[in-house]
């Protein structure tokens, strides 16, 4: 079993090795599928498996390169010397690891999986980093996916990247506030409200973050996971949020009978 991954190079070897070793990595793929079957078929939760991963991985690339165009170095950049691309690999790599805990259990979920994350890295990463260097860049990817959760806080820009990529995949129903399928709460309800996220260059500030609601009812997630997630970030002063609130809202609830 494999997924694909879709994921803009940008002439980024190194990025271009990885993603072809996940693509080949039978455990990973196999951590993905039992994830999974762990949120959705147990659990009755929205997804935890390739798809939100490669939607994290995409939209925190994203990011990155918009945050360096705009002169803002990765704290791999700036701690270690190391280069921009190698910071690429640190928000892809948390990006598609950061969920793999769920294998364990929910709860704690980021520390679990900071713990299967570690020989993965060190299989992706040798063939093309001497030791010191796989050893950084573990190390700030093991940083990203513990702090994609509270109350770990991100100390580093790729680590804000990928808690704030993980958040902005609720686009029709994918929320990343756990809801179970095919209850009525405000958890369901409010999943159902957003219809886009965008992410693009900013004008007083590096990125802006677009998102569409069909019901005033969305504000619930944007609230209660997505605002906590920025304000708690190492990368908040360099975005700004907009929030389209519908001219007329969508039903997403028939009449209640109880």
């Amino acid at each position: 079993m494999s997924y694909a991954f879709n994921i803009p190079l940008h002439g980024n070897l190194k990025l271009k090795h990885v993603i072809g070793e996940v693509v080949k990595d039978e455990k990973l793929n196999t951590l993905w599928k039992c994830s999974n079957v762990m949120a959705i078929d147990r659990m009755g939760y929205s997804d935890h498996g390739p798809t939100h991963a490669r939607i994290v991985a995409n939209l925190a690339l994203k990011i990155l390169r918009i945050l360096v165009k705009n002169n803002i170095p990765p704290s791999i950049v700036k701690n270690y010397k190391l280069a921009n691309e190698d910071a690429e690999l640190v928000v892809v790599l948390g990006s598609m690891l950061h969920d793999v805990g769920m294998v364990v259990t929910r709860d704690r979920h980021e520390v679990y999986g900071a713990m299967l994350a570690k020989d993965l890295l060190n299989e992706y990463l040798a063939p093309i980093y001497s030791q010191e260097e796989r050893t950084v860049i573990s190390s700030e990817v093991l940083h990203a996916i513990v702090c994609h959760e509270d109350p770990s806080r991100p100390l580093t820009v790729e680590a804000g990247i990928v808690r704030i990529a993980d958040s902005l995949d609720m686009e029709k129903g994918r929320a990343r506030i756990p809801f179970r399928a095919g209850s009525v709460s405000i958890h369901s309800v409010s999943a159902l409200a957003i219809d886009k996220v965008t992410v693009v260059k900013g004008d007083d500030r590096p990125i802006k973050v677009e998102i569409w609601m069909n019901n005033s009812a969305g504000i619930f997630q944007i609230e209660e996971l997505f605002k906590e997630k920025i304000e708690n970030s190492s990368i908040r002063d360099y975005m700004t949020i907009v929030v389209h609130t519908p001219e007329e809202e969508r039903r997403i609830l028939q009449d209640l009978k109880f």
